[in-house]
């Protein structure tokens, strides 16, 4: 299938209010485009540079989705161009973001990651953690970034049962950090959660924003990217 029908057939699965992240890291931009031209507008990549090289190849009403671990002195590169960064693991790296997006005269929307697998390699904040990052943050002068939502990554496994626990402690997460810190604040309403194996487990666990890369551009390809 063509990445225009893989496209129909998951935008048929999902639900209208669903937002569905088009992974196309390490992807050449000749795919990227096929893909915009079949109505695809957000775009997830997982490298800094990688982003920052293709951004101005498409056109501007792309958003563009950083889904991968950030380095604070990779932020300057995405800052100008980037929508949503959905990998917030520490006080630091949210201060930095602040800081080269107001650099850049935006606002950048952040998701705050959480290690929800099983796997050590996981990145992720946990509960304490997060609930000492807010205290940081609220009523800070954080003025260019928009804390609105979550992530989280399930284990890499079969066992859906698996996934699923995994992801309902998310969707908990969520709705605890929602009526302790952002019960009147509309914009704290993501969870992105579920990728190609296990995005439909993740939207009936109430996900909102799935990130799909090999359901749409196929297997991973590796080589460098044009």
């Amino acid at each position: 299938m063509s990445i225009a029908e893989n496209l129909k057939t998951l935008r048929n699965e999902l639900p209208k209010e669903v937002t569905l992240i088009a992974v196309s890291k390490t992807k050449p931009i000749e795919l990227l485009e096929e893909a915009y031209q079949a109505g695809q507008r957000q775009f997830g990549e997982n490298k800094a540079q990688e982003m920052a090289l293709k951004a101005p190849q498409l056109p501007n009403d792309v958003e563009w989705h950083f889904i991968g671990h950030l380095q604070t002195n990779k932020v300057k590169m995405i800052a100008p161009v980037v929508h949503t960064i959905h990998s917030i693991d520490s006080l630091k790296l949210l201060t930095e973001i602040n800081r080269e997006a107001a650099k850049a005269n935006r606002t950048i929307r952040c998701l705050l990651q959480f290690h929800i697998a099983t796997e050590e390699t996981k990145f992720g904040l946990d509960e304490a953690e997060a609930h000492e990052l807010m205290k940081h943050t609220l009523g800070s002068d954080f003025k260019n970034i928009i804390i609105s939502g979550v992530m989280g990554m399930a284990t890499y496994t079969d066992n859906q049962e698996t996934i699923r626990t995994e992801f309902r402690r998310l969707h908990k997460i969520f709705t605890t950090l929602k009526s302790t810190y952002f019960a009147a604040d509309d914009r704290f309403k993501e969870i992105s959660m579920g990728m190609s194996g296990d995005y439909k487990t993740a939207v009936e666990e109430g996900s909102t924003c799935i990130r799909i890369g090999t359901a749409i551009f196929g297997e991973r390809n590796y080589q460098s990217f044009k």
